[in-house]
């Protein structure tokens, strides 16, 4: 019988249960094991045993060889009181602790399996309830590898045990998993924190604070670059910049619902002469509210379109905090449109029109899709605003989608409460998925904050909000498109688009002069005057992703030539000084790739 790949990893998260259980003893307590989107994982308490890396190996080979005994899967639901004696007397007190959640909620029946050899004899028992596999000879035992080791908090609460995770990766052919291995060993040699440092982008200081990364100066062109390219995709469609402070009162965010909800991820700030009590900002959106309430808008106004490149912070775990990718503070490209709900569709495609010719920019919109994040019809209470209002804004969002060619899937039961969705996800150079802009309809906060604006009738009507964001968050994007390139960036991006060779003391001269002009006409340029030999500087520019290698040598001074090295193609050309500038002028313009 085929099963589902879930299916297969989540029945192999138990036979690494049965795996470590037999080869380090009854005293390993087991937590939880779910199937996730490369393979699986499971919890362990190893007590006083210390799990090592060295040790996953005998696992994976454990594993194979349960995998090989063809045992059988056989579901056996016990009752609550025996559940809780079978528990109790195999020690398993994380499971006793999941029990008992069951029990409180009601439950009677308790799933449990059951793991039989050939001869018929009972292996292993675990608590769940499935589905499994019929026999572990229905999963290729060359399609998993034990990957790594972690540790992570029971229950993810930093105030319970640590307990250690072991990952494995898991897919229907050994092919797929060889695939995706591949996928992980060139993922390593572009990460973004090796890249990061080697380039000199960005830093991560002790002394600043985890995930509060600072922009060197070659990382603040890459930043600074990103920003303008999205004020320009903006500028000529209504939008309006704005700027907001960095806190707020309390009261706002009581105002706006987060204070109920949002507190323990924000930043609080203690002492000066205020007695009031202020927060850092975790998102611009209630900031915004206001200034749109200082306002006096009719129909004819409308939509008004806000944009915002800000900066917001938010108490992220440090355990989850990754160089830029996961960070605490986040600079949003953070827009809001306040509109009429027959205006939506028009809005939306507006924005798909931006976040397209982004990606685009970028070479990731091949093979990217988006999420119609609609609500889940058996639950209607759960969300704000009545049927017919969510009935039109979903229409509208798909509409856009469907106007505009994207390749959506509706998923039900994602919608925010406030309002459906529509989030972007792209894929990277070596296949990975990021889920990046996102367009969400909000009847929350209009309602929280009492907006309004004069409609045709002389009567207050209140506005949607749009939320919108096309590259997620400066810091985020970045760290993907640090990886997605690998380091080299297109011209118009790059820290540093030039350098100079002189191949020997005595042309020192000629690069200065090539240098002036290249200066002269924007190019980011320097030049090694070092005495280290020609072959060195070529590697040292190399080394750096230098975009373009200019050598310049007794041929290249007397022809007022340059020796052109493309980092990327590896071409090498001799073109005049003022070819070599419209060339690259030209790809900086329509940044190329």
């Amino acid at each position: 019988m085929s099963h589902p790949i879930s299916t297969k990893r989540h029945s192999l998260a138990h036979i690494m249960a049965q795996a470590v259980k037999s080869l380090y003893g009854p005293q390993v307590r087991m937590a939880i094991g779910p199937d996730i989107d490369t393979g699986l994982y499971y919890d362990f308490d190893f007590g006083d045993f210390a799990l090592l890396e060295s040790h996953l190996k005998e696992i994976e080979k454990k594993m194979k060889n349960i995998v090989k005994q063809n045992q059988k899967f056989v579901s056996a639901p016990k009752s609550v009181a025996d559940a809780r004696a079978f528990l109790a007397e195999q020690g398993e007190t994380y499971k006793l602790e999941m029990l008992e959640e069951l029990a409180a909620r009601g439950e009677t029946s308790i799933g449990f399996y059951e793991n039989y050899a050939q001869n018929g004899n009972l292996v292993f028992t675990d608590m769940c309830v499935g589905p499994h596999v019929d026999k572990t000879l229905d999963i290729d035992e060359n399609g998993f590898k034990v990957d790594k080791l972690a540790g992570a908090y029971w229950r993810g609460d930093s105030n319970k045990k640590m307990l250690t995770r072991i990952y494995v990766l898991a897919f229907d052919t050994k092919a797929e998993l060889d695939a995706h291995v591949s996928m992980l060993e060139e993922a390593k040699k572009r990460d973004h924190r090796i890249l990061g440092k080697k380039l000199k982008l960005f830093t991560i200081s002790e002394l600043v604070g985890s995930g509060l990364p600072l922009m060197q100066p070659n990382g603040m062109i890459i930043r600074k670059g990103i920003e303008d390219f999205l004020w320009e995709l903006h500028k000529d469609k209504g939008y309006l910049r704005v700027w907001t402070p960095h806190l707020a009162k309390e009261d706002l965010y009581v105002t706006s619902g987060h204070a109920g909800h949002y507190l323990d991820d924000m930043f609080s700030v203690h002492g000066g002469t205020s007695k009031e009590k202020f927060y850092v900002k975790p998102m611009n959106c209630p900031h915004h509210m206001q200034i749109y309430a200082d306002n006096q808008f009719s129909y004819r106004d409308m939509p008004i379109r806000y944009f915002e490149p800000a900066t917001v912070y938010r108490d992220e775990k440090t355990g989850q905090l990754s160089g830029l990718t996961r960070v605490r503070a986040i600079t949003q490209d953070d827009g809001h449109l306040f509109c009429r709900v027959t205006q939506i569709k028009e809005e939306v495609s507006t924005i798909v029109g931006i976040i397209k010719e982004f990606y685009k920019t970028f070479g990731l919109l091949d093979g990217y899709w988006v999420s119609l994040s609609v609500r889940d019809p058996a639950t209607p209470d759960k969300y704000l605003g009545g049927p017919d209002v969510w009935e039109l804004a979903e229409a509208s969002l798909e509409d856009a989608a469907i106007s505009n060619g994207l390749n959506y899937r509706r998923i039900e039961g994602e919608a925010a409460f406030y309002g459906p969705k529509l989030d972007f996800i792209f894929k990277d150079a070596i296949g990975r998925e990021w889920q990046l802009a996102t367009i969400q309809c909000d009847f929350n906060l209009p309602n929280r904050f009492e907006l309004s604006f004069t409609n045709e009738k002389g009567e207050e009507e209140r506005p949607v909000v749009i939320h919108r964001a096309v590259s997620g968050s400066l810091e985020r994007f970045m760290g993907i498109i640090i990886e997605h390139f690998a380091g080299t960036f297109p011209l118009w991006l790059a820290p540093e688009q030039v350098r100079i060779v002189p191949v020997g003391e005595s042309f020192i001269p000629y690069a200065e002069e090539v240098y002036a002009i290249l200066k002269k006409a924007g190019i980011r340029v320097k030049i090694d005057d070092s005495a280290d030999g020609l072959n060195k500087k070529v590697r040292n520019a190399e080394t750096q992703h230098v975009n373009y290698i200019l050598v310049v040598g007794e041929q290249e001074q007397n022809g007022r030539s340059l020796a052109v090295r493309n980092y990327k193609t590896k071409e090498q050309t001799t073109v005049s000084i003022d070819e070599f500038i419209a060339n690259a002028k030209e790809e900086v313009e329509t940044r190329s790739l």
